[in-house]
């Protein structure tokens, strides 16, 4: 994500109106101001949901980005949020980043369901009812009966179709899980950052309600579709509850998301398809 400056009166609201911003590459499209970033925010419920939570929250072996409230107490102000800055960088390093997944995810595992998770997309979709179409996709009987109903348009590119396609037969390896769900960040991939052996620290929450085992699956589809993961990382997480189907359902919840997302590239799909080979066989 790209933004714009931050406008005046958001600094101002935020108590940076004598701090010059300064663009940062690995915070959302995020601008550094002194100790503080300030980021454009998606969708306003999710980011001052993300923002409470972290207030708070306490991970063993993690440093996190602890919201900066503005000076009338908000977490958002006109589409932006303000965060403790935290340095580093993210890096190739996949298994600490599945380490970490589960570190976190213990310590959420007894924070309660947001509403807005509850909410199904509607029309005119944006990019948060992209995501949670996708996700319902790898979960629900008949996969991408929440796209229809809610009235998405169907892919038309060829890398999308071949999505669209692939998520119709890795649909069939399914099998019923047991692992409860939870509250679970759904995309450490980016929001994780290393500097050299320092503790490693989180930049945000995206929440998605499923088990704990999934956001790992995810990690490790993203880094094997995008990151230069190596094929070990499969079989380094094996004795994780219900690796297999958790890994499944992640790839056709990325699937579907690149089946999806306007903004999507030919170039992102190989990656996708060599992953669902690897996945395949580990069934």
């Amino acid at each position: 994500m790209t933004s714009v400056e931050p406008p005046e009166h958001v600094r101002a609201t935020f108590g940076l109106r004598e701090v010059t911003p300064v663009p940062l590459g690995d915070w959302d499209g995020g601008w550094r101001m002194g100790d503080v970033v300030l980021s454009p925010v998606a969708d306003h419920a999710r980011a001052a949901w993300s923002a409470k939570i972290r207030e708070h929250l306490a991970v063993d072996g993690l440093r996190v980005a602890r919201p900066v409230r503005a000076t009338d107490g908000r977490y958002v102000v006109s589409g932006w949020r303000a965060d403790t800055y935290v340095d580093g960088a993210p890096e190739p390093r996949h298994d600490e980043v599945v380490s970490v997944s589960l570190r976190l995810h213990k310590a959420t595992a007894e924070l309660d369901r947001p509403r807005f998770l509850v909410q199904p997309p509607v029309a005119p979709w944006v990019d948060v009812d992209v995501f949670v179409a996708a996700d319902r996709a790898a979960w629900e009987s008949i996969p991408l009966r929440t796209l229809r109903a809610g009235g998405a348009p169907i892919a038309t590119t060829p890398d999308g179709q071949r999505s669209l396609e692939l998520i119709g037969q890795l649909s069939t390896l399914r099998k019923p899980v047991r692992s409860p769900d939870q509250l679970v960040h759904g995309d450490l991939f980016g929001t994780v950052l290393f500097t050299g052996a320092h503790t490693p620290g989180l930049t945000d929450i995206t929440p998605y309600w499923r088990p704990a085992v999934w956001a790992a699956g995810v990690v490790v589809v993203d880094a094997l579709a995008w990151g230069g993961g190596d094929d070990g990382l499969l079989d380094r997480w094996s004795t994780l509850p219900e690796w297999p189907q958790m890994l499944l359902r992640a790839l056709i919840f990325r699937l579907a998301v690149h089946a999806l997302h306007p903004r999507s590239t030919p170039e992102a799909f190989p990656g996708l398809a060599r992953t669902a080979d690897m996945v395949r066989l580990s069934l």
